[in-house]
């Protein structure tokens, strides 16, 4: 009994060290979503602009805390009524 204790103690040990060394590297976090204030060019958020002040409108805070997310699903809701840049700016951030 003791025999099968100690035999099974030790093959718990041995498993629990061993465990960790099977699980597969983490790939490291992304550094900055693509989305987000400030993201894009200069000339990319000039292109969207007029298009997020004529569709999104409702969407704009004056704090320049407008939810990024809400206005990019604005856009893509309107996609048929979008500039031709702001659209090629879309699709260049695979949207």
């Amino acid at each position: 009994m003791v025999r099968n204790l100690l035999l099974t103690t030790a093959l718990l040990l041995t498993a629990s060290t061993a465990a960790p060394a099977q699980i597969p590297a983490q790939p490291p976090p992304v550094a900055s979503p693509s989305i987000g204030i400030g993201a894009g060019s200069e000339q990319e958020r000039a292109a969207c602009h007029p298009d997020v002040v004529r569709l999104c409108k409702d969407l704009i805070k004056d704090d320049n805390n407008s939810d990024v997310f809400a206005i990019l699903s604005c856009l893509q809701t309107n996609r048929n009524k979008l500039s031709k840049a702001c659209g090629e700016v879309l699709v260049s951030h695979g949207q």
